[in-house]
């Protein structure tokens, strides 16, 4: 059946701020042209859009050119104010952007083992209330938080570990309750992938994994384009996949003994020691990068060696394709490091499976929550019924 008028201009709306979006301010003539409407109808959703204090004048084309066509619209991008958090065992970090993301206020706090959970989740909220201010949101529309752990896919929510500290759980209900805003909790290597997928080493790839490398081990599993969490959320749990060269098996309540004791940042760190790499103070990226500068085989085919154990376990079941090595040590390794760990699965794997390094590193996982709150704040502002 065709759509009925207030359905087409819906559509005519959101496709036109798609392009708005996508491409920069736009003169109504290129959208006409872009998106082959008539005349008539651009000039229509222009109206409409200027009228939703969605779309503005934001300059002219050129000097040579006069009238309407000439002006250039774009989107309002203090329409409404986002964050993003990257909360880790340690602290956080949060970025505040406008709806096209450019970065308003960035700050990080470190919130030590010791603090109280009451204590530590209003430091954080603190932290995202001051960012926000001296970025001049006066309020934060949509807030995206990338967190450890596992998310209840029914509930949206992070479930209770032993091993991640209590006011992780405690910060989204918090920044709710005070903000207010739309708070989403999603799974750190979830949006790290999310974000080498738009911006880094995955752009050409819709079936990939994303093998995160930092303190703890991780991966996330793009599939035909979609994330795949899995019945409880844990899909990529790969930490607790039991391998070869460990002491022990993993258990329900802590990764030790799996993939984790192999590949995680301390046991690559120790293993850095063991080849009389490791310097007072330094972590096991100082260590990556150090033997990535000065050709230290020895160390990178050691490290590659422990890596490939799960990049190939990965390979075997899912046959993605494509392994990112994410996080800082993944970024860290580099391009030394991702190939010698594709030589390694390739020996172990029928299957041909490219491994990459990531260009976003432990960045992604910020950048992965601000796509996600923009996304959401525009699925909102740009929808039907705004």
């Amino acid at each position: 059946m065709p759509a009925s008028p207030s359905t087409a201009r819906a559509i005519n709306d959101r496709l036109a701020l798609g392009l708005l979006q996508r491409e920069g301010p736009l003169t109504a003539n290129q959208l006409k042209q872009l998106t082959g409407l008539s005349r008539p109808s651009v000039a229509d959703l222009v109206e409409r859009l200027q009228g939703s204090g969605l779309i503005t004048v934001v300059g002219e084309a050129g000097a040579q050119r006069r009238g309407p066509n000439a002006r250039l619209y774009g989107i309002v991008a203090d329409r409404a104010h986002l964050a993003a958090l990257d909360v880790r065992t340690g602290g956080l970090s949060v970025v505040v952007t406008d709806l096209l993301g450019a970065v308003l206020a960035e700050a990080s706090l470190p919130i030590g083992g010791d603090t109280g959970t009451e204590p530590a989740v209003e430091r954080a909220v603190a932290l995202v209330e001051r960012t926000a201010h001296e970025g001049g949101a006066r309020r934060l529309h949509t807030v995206g938080i990338g967190a450890p752990g596992l998310i209840d896919p029914a509930s949206g929510e992070l479930r209770d570990t032993t091993s991640l500290p209590a006011w992780h759980r405690r910060l989204a209900g918090a920044l709710q309750e005070r903000l207010p805003a739309r708070v989403l909790v999603e799974n750190e290597t979830n949006l790290a992938a999310r974000a080498e997928q738009r911006e880094g080493a995955a752009r050409d790839r819709d079936t990939f994994v994303l093998l995160w490398l930092g303190e703890g081990v991780g991966a996330a599993v793009v599939l035909d384009g979609a994330l795949r969490r899995g019945a409880s959320g844990g899909t990529g749990e790969i930490g607790f996949l039991p391998v070869p060269g460990t002491a022990s098996l993993p258990s329900a309540t802590g990764c030790d003994g799996g993939f984790h004791s192999l590949a995680c940042a301390a046991a690559l760190r120790e293993l850095g020691a063991e080849h009389g790499l490791l310097e007072p103070g330094e972590s096991a990226a100082d260590v990556l990068g150090r033997a990535v500068a000065t050709g230290h085989g020895g160390y990178l085919d050691a490290a590659a060696d422990r890596i490939a154990v799960g990049a190939a376990a990965m390979a075997a079941i899912l046959d993605p394709g494509c392994v990112v090595l994410g996080g800082e040590l993944g970024r860290a390794g580099g391009d030394a490091l991702a190939a010698r760990v594709g030589e390694r699965v390739t020996a172990m794997s029928p299957l041909r499976t490219e491994v990459r390094a990531s260009t976003l590193g432990g960045s992604a996982v910020l950048a992965g929550a601000l796509l996600a709150a923009r996304e959401a704040a525009q699925e909102e502002l740009f929808g039907p019924g705004r």
